[in-house]
């Protein structure tokens, strides 16, 4: 068992370090950072409709994204979708070790299995010996629903406790067939249960970890669940990658990842838009405003900071302290940049001649860099 020379818990937003792995050419783990990742809800049968998804989850800021692999003609598809996709690609398989072989066969750039579902040692034997021979890695995901029936027995029910354990025998598995490529998850729908089902397996092993709150929910309840959950382990330093689980659009999850990455201070990518909630001060459309600047900065990767407010209160002070911003007033707004006002103008001309200043300052950061 490859163990922690040091088990104490790491200082806040010291990162845990850990053993890298490589999902074709992006490194989770070690020094590399912490990496977004998503899965697609396509048919992966389906090559257009899921090479579709997957170059919208790439614009949006995935790294990595996992496919669904049910049946051998999705895992004959994987060849030419891993032609293709701008992304690195990981199969989801359970319960077949074959899938799993032509999977590897076919160009994936790794596979997530149960070790403990996969069927008889000798499956498990073909799946290992396919790993090394294209040398992948292979993520290890327990969830609350797949610990093994004895453990639920012991621990009386999917406790932390039981699933470590569960992770446990299933890396022993593979260490016994001298792999190591190894990368874990230990989910739960549970918040509580899943801080410290990850807490207690830092301390027992150095393998990457990969974080999320299964089965979060849709997304305010997902997004609220996998903020909280995530936060606590990524500010305890734990997690070398993450997917936020949601009922919907992948692309959301996406997008939902990088702001806690960025509310934590830990990776930055595009735009970070502010916005005041509201009150009865605001005389100009605010809400519609908002979601129309999100939407034209949805694909870019330049970090700066955007201020959209509603009222003359706190409104001038957080525009001038943004890149860029807006201050509503009544029927009006005012266009700030770098601290100063470029211009007044209706509400009816707002949303169009902030477009502009936004393209602008786009211009002038593409000059410098």
């Amino acid at each position: 068992m490859e163990t922690k020379k040091d088990s104490c818990e790491p200082t806040h937003n010291s990162r845990n370090f850990t053993s890298p792995v490589y999902i074709g050419q992006i490194g989770v783990g070690g020094s590399n950072p912490v990496r977004v990742q998503s899965m697609t809800n396509t048919d992966t049968r389906d090559t257009s409709a899921t090479l579709q998804q997957i170059t919208s989850l790439y614009n949006a800021g995935c790294e990595i994204v996992r496919v669904a692999v049910p049946d051998q003609t999705a895992a004959e598809n994987l060849k030419e979708l891993s032609q293709h996709s701008p992304l690195p690609l990981i199969a989801d398989i359970h319960f077949d070790h074959k899938l799993a072989v032509r999977a590897i066969s076919s160009g994936i750039q790794g596979i997530r299995i149960n070790p403990g579902n996969i069927g008889t040692e000798k499956a498990l034997d073909n799946i290992v010996h396919a790993l090394k021979e294209r040398s992948i890695p292979i993520r290890i995901g327990v969830n609350s629903g797949s610990v093994e029936r004895d453990l639920l027995r012991a621990h009386g029910g999917p406790t932390p406790e039981a699933m470590v354990e569960s992770a446990l025998r299933h890396i022993r598995l593979l260490e016994e067939r001298d792999y190591y490529q190894i990368k874990l998850s230990i989910k739960s729908s549970s918040v509580l249960n899943t801080v410290q089902a990850y807490r207690l397996l830092s301390q027992k092993v150095n393998y990457p970890l990969h974080l999320g709150i299964t089965e979060a929910g849709t997304l305010i309840r997902g997004t609220v669940k996998s903020s909280v959950g995530l936060g606590i382990l990524l500010f305890d330093g734990l997690g070398d990658t993450l997917r936020v689980s949601l009922t919907g659009d992948p692309v959301d999850e996406v997008l939902v990842a990088w702001e806690i990455l960025r509310s934590l201070g830990i990776r930055k990518r595009g735009p970070e838009i502010i916005s005041c909630p509201s009150c009865g001060r605001t005389e100009i459309d605010l809400l519609s405003l908002t979601r129309e600047v999100e939407k034209h900065l949805q694909a870019v990767q330049e970090v700066f900071t955007v201020a959209v407010m509603g009222c003359p209160v706190n409104g001038p002070g957080e525009a001038k302290h943004a890149d860029i911003g807006i201050a509503g007033g009544k029927e009006c707004g005012v266009i700030f940049c770098k601290g100063e006002v470029i211009k007044k103008v209706s509400e009816r001309e707002l949303l169009t001649e902030f477009k502009k200043e936004l393209n602008n300052y786009l211009d002038s950061i593409s000059e410098k860099s």
